[in-house]
């Protein structure tokens, strides 16, 4: 089966799934896909390991014709953000551009480090052997929260605003400093380089500086073309040229394709959407990106749960993934809870932000991304009974799972406890 029809069969099962969801468990839609798509495949792994094998492996097979990471790093990343960097509230943004910097910074390195330290201590323990560059490796892609589940589940809940910008702003622009951390500790891990704070701050600057610059020019090229033509069509096409040749154009170049897109979705959408559409195009803007972000995020959560037939399980490191999960919760809840002490010096917040910044830091198909690019073949342990590469897959999937089902279901009483705490303020 071609990838094409591979797509368009998961497209139908994504949208059936949502159809669905909507006379049964009406529970969030990127939710009740995931958790079906999850369901599915535990039926799959059952019938495989029972009285259908042929089952699971033509799944598995079809599966592997789309390489994930490829669509979602190369792919509909690129739209996401865009959508997401459209519906920002740049004023509101502003008010709090310190405590979103010193989270994206500040909060991803602290994680991983508290990850990483944690991961390697528990791997003693378990008696998996696991070399501390691996567990920084681990630090580093699990760390960043992933803005397309977020966007997704916790913006949708209509949390306070001042709690809202720095969930959605945090989420949208962390994955330049992950990333750079990412393949930083990936190149001395896997490629022998050694580094230092040089080439560092020279991996940062092309990679995030650079993303963040070719943003501002492909927003600001944007708005030049679209305020030159009255015709309604033109103007929501050209908008699709950003996402499409503007992320392509972006990783060819080695600069975050992720940071261009928030960036130029900021500026089209704070900018062009007032003094650049006509009047049709702003009556019809919102509708077509909320559209395209729906079909993409019921596609995308569908794969994260399928995903699970990717995973090669081994028992000797339940264990390690049963514990990566309060771990993870630990570092993410550390790495706000510093920074806000830092916050409260200056300005009042709600009581419950800590909390729902802990708990609603998602993780999603990013992480997954990341665990798929590790090189499979490096076995742990003296008898090498576990792969690197399957260890670390399978706690990046099972967190991702967590975060996405169970931390998604149940953020909603924490988010209403904290409106109900609310009066109108500043960030109104």
């Amino acid at each position: 089966m071609s990838v094409y029809y591979t797509l368009c069969i998961l497209a139908a099962m994504a949208i059936t799934i949502a159809f669905v969801n909507q006379y049964i468990t009406r529970i969030q839609t990127t939710i009740a896909i995931t958790s079906g798509a999850l369901a599915i495949s535990i039926l799959m792994l059952i019938l495989g390991k029972t009285t259908w094998p042929e089952l699971q492996l033509h799944a598995v097979a079809t599966l592997k014709t789309v390489d994930f990471g490829d669509f979602l790093l190369k792919g509909i990343l690129g739209f996401l953000l865009f959508a997401g960097g459209l519906g920002i509230n740049l004023s509101a943004l502003k008010t709090q551009k310190w405590e979103i910097t010193t989270l994206v910074i500040l909060g991803v390195l602290l994680s991983t480090m508290v990850v990483a330290v944690g991961l390697w201590l528990l791997a003693f323990i378990a008696s998996i052997p696991l070399p501390f560059v691996y567990c920084l490796l681990f630090g580093a892609l699990i760390s960043p929260t992933d803005p397309i589940a977020v966007l997704a589940i916790v913006k949708k809940l209509g949390a306070p605003e001042q709690i809202a910008i720095q969930v959605e702003g945090e989420s949208l622009f962390n994955d330049g400093i992950g990333l750079v951390v990412f393949l930083t500790i990936f190149a001395v891990a896997f490629n022998g380089h050694e580094t230092s704070m040089g080439s560092v701050l020279a991996l940062f600057t092309h990679e995030a500086i650079g993303g963040i610059l070719f943003g501002g020019l492909l927003g600001l090229m944007s708005h030049i073309m679209i305020s030159a033509t009255d015709d309604g069509s033109m103007e929501l096409l050209m908008t699709l040229c950003i996402p499409t040749a503007g992320f392509a154009i972006a990783n060819m170049l080695g600069v975050s394709g992720a940071l261009a897109m928030v960036v130029a979705g900021i500026m089209i959408g704070n900018w062009t959407r007032h003094t650049g559409f006509s009047e049709q195009s702003q009556k019809y803007l919102d509708h077509f990106w909320h559209l395209m972000d729906e079909f993409l995020n019921a596609l995308l959560f569908l794969l994260i749960g399928l995903a699970m037939l990717l995973v090669q399980f081994h028992w000797q490191a339940w264990i390690l993934v049963l514990l990566s999960i309060p771990l993870v919760l630990a570092a993410r809840f550390v790495s706000v809870a510093v920074p806000y002490l830092g916050f409260r010096r200056f300005r009042s917040y709600n009581k419950y932000s800590v909390r729902i910044l802990t708990w609603g830091g998602l993780r999603g198909g990013l992480s997954l991304a990341m665990a798929l690019s590790i090189p499979a073949g490096i076995k742990l342990g003296a008898n090498g009974q576990v792969e690197l590469r399957d260890l670390i897959l399978m706690m990046t999937y099972a967190i991702v799972i967590f975060s996405i089902i169970v931390q998604g279901m149940t953020i909603t009483p924490m988010i209403n406890k904290a409106k109900a705490l609310e009066k109108p303020s500043e960030f109104g």
